[in-house]
């Protein structure tokens, strides 16, 4: 979320950054103030901010929190793992649907 180019971001977010670039703007600086707040490493806050857009059901976020780990370096399998960590809290279907959301990201590289 944090910094990166407007004309890079897919979809409705794009959208929203280019029609409004201090909104975005201002989304952008909180999630760097989030990021800077702790301790935790990027690949830590990845994996943990992948498994709240599960949690949400987030299709869209699940992608792009997928495809932003892949671009850190975070191996596909650590990402499907969160999916499977997410059985027993949020049930079976929800975590398949998580697992298929990553494979829709990780089955283009």
């Amino acid at each position: 979320m944090a910094g990166g180019n407007n004309k890079e971001l897919p979809g409705a977010a794009g959208d929203l950054a280019q029609q409004h670039p201090s909104i975005w703007a201002a989304y952008a600086a909180l999630g760097e103030a989030t990021a800077d707040a702790g301790g935790l490493t990027i690949r830590e806050r990845r994996l943990i901010k992948l498994a709240l857009a599960i949690g949400a059901s987030s299709e869209g976020a699940v992608h792009s929190h997928s495809r932003r780990g892949i671009s850190e370096g975070i191996d596909a399998a650590d990402l499907h793992q969160v999916a499977l960590l997410a059985i027993g809290p949020l049930g079976l279907p929800r975590a398949v649907a998580a697992g298929t959301w990553i494979s829709d990201v990780t089955k283009e590289k």
